[in-house]
């Protein structure tokens, strides 16, 4: 099994920053995406960013691309979200995922094996 567990959300204003964390334990997929997705009250889960076990790959949802920034390290089997630029629409409660590489769609929450707990980050105007 393959716990997640999320760190770092809280509250900011407009143009802040928060930096999420995502450790995982047990034992962790040896090919395997990591994904962000976020979800706000009465919406739906929304993919956020995703990034490879090697970091070459790396996805970001066009509302978050050139704000928010994925990264990992692999020694640490955690994965950071950088958020620059908060707007109020990025509030919601940020979960970090975990899929095997080549089980579908990185995009898609339908397609991760594993959940964290989330982390709420709420911005305000």
């Amino acid at each position: 099994q393959v716990q997640l567990v999320e760190s770092g959300g809280g509250l900011v204003q407009a143009g802040g920053s928060l930096r999420l964390s995502c450790a995982a334990s047990g034992r962790t997929f040896s090919s395997y995406f990591m994904g962000w997705f976020r979800q706000a009250p009465g919406k739906e889960r929304e993919f956020v960013a995703a990034i490879s076990r090697s970091g070459g790959n790396i996805y970001y949802a066009d509302s978050v691309k050139g704000r928010f920034t994925i990264s990992g390290d692999n020694a640490k089997n955690t994965i950071y979200l950088q958020m620059n630029s908060l707007k109020p629409e990025d509030t919601a409660v940020y979960y970090c995922a975990a899929k095997r590489a080549y089980s579908g769609n990185n995009y898609y929450a339908q397609n991760y094996d594993y959940w964290g707990q989330g982390t709420q980050v709420t911005v305000s105007s």
